[in-house]
């Protein structure tokens, strides 16, 4: 985590449904509001992305899988995507 600017920036990473990782940057608030995230934090930690539901019920392989768009926020990777396949599983209602 690096504080500056305040209130810090965190890196989030995660694994699509394909298998390839992403990273994702933005205030420590973003990921995790309640302040868990901070300079004293023991990283790494688990945190959520707020997201929505842009495409269901496609398939890799056999197995479903959900496009979501983390744009809810604003939250993208560096090169500016905002939309991921994920397996349902990996998403909290």
């Amino acid at each position: 985590m690096d504080d500056e600017p305040w209130p810090g920036v965190v890196e989030v990473q995660f694994t699509d449904a394909v298998g390839r990782r992403w990273s994702l940057f933005d205030k420590a608030p973003i990921f995790a509001a309640m302040g868990e995230l901070g300079p004293d934090t023991s990283y790494p930690v688990e945190v959520t992305v707020a997201c929505a539901v842009a495409e269901s019920n496609g398939l890799v392989g056999d197995d479903e899988f959900v496009t979501v768009s983390t744009s809810v926020h604003g939250v993208a990777t560096p090169d500016g995507l905002e939309e991921f396949t994920v397996w349902p599983d990996q998403l909290i209602r």
